[in-house]
């Protein structure tokens, strides 16, 4: 009966999959119809379903979606039976294959952890099958995603024999959604989360999302922005997010909420928030007890304390340490985490603001409580196009750290340009501090093998909102699935990432993913040459940083001037981070500062980063720098048209309404990447005194046509 029961329910959520045009919901979920020989291949090696105990949520949604999958690209769901056959599909836990006679290597299962999966054919009392599993439900519902994308891939499945386990533990979305549908840095509209109707009405899109994050292995979401709002942890908001928790929760994935660090001032009348107050610290404990009162699996707290703006525990003269360890000792008893972010930095000091972070956690190293993790962005700014590392990766061996990635474009262009991220984030994970001599790379850091922490995590700024695709563009949708892949394995490669993604979200077809790939794998570069060649950063207008605006030199603090970052006048350009200047390279292990030390021979990738250096300063091409930094700006824009004629030659091969959405979008880029080289070169040279080269285009117009542009109404401001 309860079999006929899911069958039913199967075939009703079948039946309700509204067709549409492909605008790009379905994401890596598409399951487009296979090819009539590698579904011959599949049928014989997969003819029926032993879906095995259908009574627990997480494996129903398993089954679920494995009928799906099924449905659309064979065009016929799998019959389920109670007992294996020849060719079936079994999803079995560890504890169920003990029981009975196979030829699994269950050692080797118990090694893949809570979260792990086995796809292989195995036989099962004497009979071939294709086997998921694992040593929880969660794994078995990790594992049928993966042998639906193994199909979409067109992997044979008669040689199937894949294991996988995440490296990291807590693997977050930070959304920067606020209270009243606004999203800042959003660019594919206002908040998935409808507040207002939360909980009496549940959109079936948060299904959906939460089935896009569980195929990628995403377990955790944060809701509500970082700049938060006090009133996210009234009761009524707790009840709200309970109702999203309920959704998402066979999914495994957690809710955790961002806290504003003076709620019991602001909710209940406290006279301040001092985390040596005992009655603060009793209010936290209450509201931890009445948060999972409610949500009985949250995740914990997201806190920005002490940092543009928002009130921390400096305020009362205590230690970021202090602030996080009053908030983790009230979420303990629960087994809920602090994720504290390290973005700090303040208009009273003067220090070199990419200095600021380290300078204030460096020396908390160890004086945190074992349930917080320090957020700390992939570089020491801010989500530039490129960045070093953040020095504080490799320099608190005794404190966990949480990297922080930004998956929404902030500074790439926003929901217009193709910037595939993957090869910034690798760029990042890759590189190494020598914390424990070479090898000791970032990636290790943060998966807790370099210094041997249990608790691991990693958070990506979030690209979703509520338009019809997701993301804004079909291809931000690449930087969330990426995003994805690499907080599973950071040591994944971003081509093969990118590749998958194409196969799953256009077509397998190597005509069309070979040069699309080809043209992602540049994209990021050719937005960092047209925005911030050879080091530069922050060149962008302020406020809703759209545009360049590297003239921008009069607001009342100061590093939030782009002309604080690129300091070129008439002698030269570049911010000294060396002993002559901020000594920020002191930060970084000697091995690294010496790389980065001598502006002939370093990585001409980071060079105006750390050195300030003449325009006639030769760089390792021989050019002058003025001249190499024109070619880049020119190479940009360049890079910017092939892309777009890339996409043209590839219209056979993509859909109308695909094809469409993004060749407009592309001719975005190129209009903008133009604007950008012109007006940064305009300003450039008029600041150097440097004519552009001889046989180079001039910019298109002079520069106080540049900066008279005004964007009052820029998205995601």
């Amino acid at each position: 009966m309860r079999i006929l029961t899911l069958l039913l329910v199967i075939a009703a959520s079948l039946a309700s999959l509204s067709s549409h045009a492909e605008d790009g919901y379905d994401l890596w979920l598409r399951y487009q119809t296979l090819p009539e020989s590698y579904a011959k291949d599949v049928n014989r090696t997969i003819k029926n379903l032993v879906p095995g105990d259908i009574n627990d949520p997480t494996r129903a949604l398993a089954i679920e979606e494995l009928q799906t999958g099924f449905s659309k690209m064979l065009g016929k769901p799998l019959p389920i039976k109670s007992n294996a056959g020849k060719a079936s599909l079994m999803l079995l836990t560890s504890e169920a294959l003990a029981q009975i006679s196979n030829d699994v290597d269950t050692a080797k299962l118990t090694e893949l952890g809570d979260e792990g999966y086995l796809l292989t054919q195995a036989k099962i009392n004497n009979k071939p099958v294709t086997l998921i599993a694992a040593n929880s439900e969660q794994g078995l519902l990790y594992g049928a995603f993966e042998l639906l994308q193994q199909m979409q891939l067109q992997t044979s499945l008669k040689e199937l024999n894949h294991s996988s386990s995440p490296k990291i533990q807590r693997r977050v979305l930070n959304h920067w959604d606020n209270l009243d549908g606004s999203v800042e840095r959003g660019y594919a509209g206002s908040s998935i989360w409808d507040w207002w109707e939360l909980p009496g009405v549940i959109n079936p899109r948060y299904k959906d999302y939460a089935r896009a994050n569980a195929a990628l292995g995403i377990n955790g979401t944060v809701l509500n922005n970082v700049n938060s709002k006090a009133i996210s942890l009234d009761h009524r908001y707790i009840e709200k997010a309970a109702a999203l928790a309920e959704v998402f929760r066979p999914y495994g994935i957690k809710v955790y909420l961002s806290a504003r660090f003076n709620a019991p001032m602001e909710l209940d009348g406290f006279e301040n928030a001092d985390p040596q107050n005992p009655k603060v610290r009793q209010w936290w404990k209450d509201k931890a007890k009445e948060i999972y009162q409610i949500i009985p699996n949250f995740g914990g707290f997201l806190v920005k304390a002490n940092s543009e703006g928002q009130p921390g525990p400096g305020d009362y003269g205590r230690s970021h340490a202090e602030g996080a360890n009053m908030l983790a000792e009230a979420l303990e008893p629960y087994g809920g985490i602090v994720m504290w972010r390290a973005f700090v930095y303040s208009e009273h000091d003067a220090e070199d603001r990419g200095k600021q972070a380290y300078n204030e956690f460096k020396p908390l190293d160890g004086k945190f409580k074992d349930n917080v993790l320090l957020q700390v962005k992939n570089g020491p700014i801010d989500f530039q196009p490129r960045e070093p590392y953040h020095p504080l990766f490799g320099a608190m061996p005794n404190t966990p750290l949480m990297m922080e990635f930004q998956i929404t474009k902030e500074y790439l262009g926003f929901a217009t340009h193709i910037a595939y991220l993957a090869p910034l984030y690798q760029e990042v994970l890759a590189a190494d501090t020598f914390a424990k001599g070479k090898g000791s790379t970032v990636a290790k850091v943060i998966d807790g093998s370099l210094d041997g922490h249990k608790l691991t995590g990693i958070a990506g700024v979030a690209n979703i909102g509520h338009h019809r695709n997701w993301s804004g563009s079909i291809f931000n949708q690449a930087n969330w699935y990426a995003f994805g892949r690499l907080a599973w394995d950071p040591y994944a490669d971003s081509q093969t990432i990118g590749r998958d993604w194409l196969a799953l979200t256009f077509t397998n077809e190597e005509q069309f993913t070979e040069p699309t790939l080809g043209m992602m794998m540049r994209s990021r570069e050719a937005v960092v040459d047209y925005m911030t060649p050879l080091g530069l950063a922050h060149l962008m207008a302020t406020g809703h940083h759209y545009g360049p605006g590297p003239w921008v030199s009069d607001l009342g603090r100061p590093e939030w001037n782009p002309a604080y970052y690129h300091k070129a006048d008439k002698n030269g350009i570049g911010f000294d981070r060396t002993k002559t200047g901020s000594n920020a390279l002191a930060q970084y292990s000697k091995e690294v500062a010496q790389s980065f030390a001598d502006p002939k021979t370093m990585d001409e990738r980071y060079l105006l980063w750390f050195h300030h250096l003449p325009w006639d300063f030769k760089l390792q091409s021989g050019k002058t720098l003025w001249q190499g930094l024109v070619e880049h700006y020119d190479h940009g824009v360049e890079e910017a048209k092939a892309m777009q004629q890339t996409w043209q030659s590839l219209k056979p091969y993509v859909d109308q309404e695909r094809f469409t959405d993004t060749a407009q979008r592309l001719q975005i880029q190129v209009d903008e990447a133009q604007w950008w080289r012109d007006a940064s070169l305009a300003y450039f040279s008029h600041v150097s005194g440097k004519a552009i080269p001889q046989g180079t285009t001039p910019p298109k117009h002079d520069l106080q046509y540049y900066i008279k542009l005004s964007f009052p109404y820029a998205p995601g401001n």
